[in-house]
């Protein structure tokens, strides 16, 4: 049986920019989405502390210690600048598995910086 399960998340990050005229997606920091295991075209669910919208939409690679995390198309009005949003991804895999399976979870500094931990 396989079940799906949390794979990555990043934990209250800031908006910084919502661009209602592009394409759609979410513009991440680089350097939050290796910590977080996060890959370009990655689909991932974004969660707004502030209002409580919930979307999904797919991961867009933002420049390096950018900390950018920019709602683009469609998902621009569900947040805007200074919202606190959650990135959330899933996997599927083999309930034995999942089991064991640890998710990389990053805590964004001020700014959505890496956390000293991590760099």
């Amino acid at each position: 049986m396989d079940i799906e399960v949390l794979k990555s998340k990043i934990h209250r990050m800031s908006i910084t920019e919502a661009n209602l005229n592009y394409i759609g997606s979410i513009t991440i920091d680089r350097d939050l989405m290796d910590a977080a295991n996060l890959i370009a075209n990655e689909k991932v669910q974004v969660v707004n502390v502030n209002n409580g919208a919930r979307i999904e939409t797919y991961v867009i690679e933002g420049g390096r210690g950018t900390g950018v995390c920019c709602l683009n198309g469609p998902a621009a009005r569900q947040g805007q600048e200074g919202d606190i949003v959650i990135v959330i991804s899933y996997a599927r895999m083999e309930f034995e598995e999942a089991k064991t399976f640890k998710p990389w979870i990053v805590f964004p500094a001020e700014g959505n910086k890496l956390p000293e931990e991590i760099v």
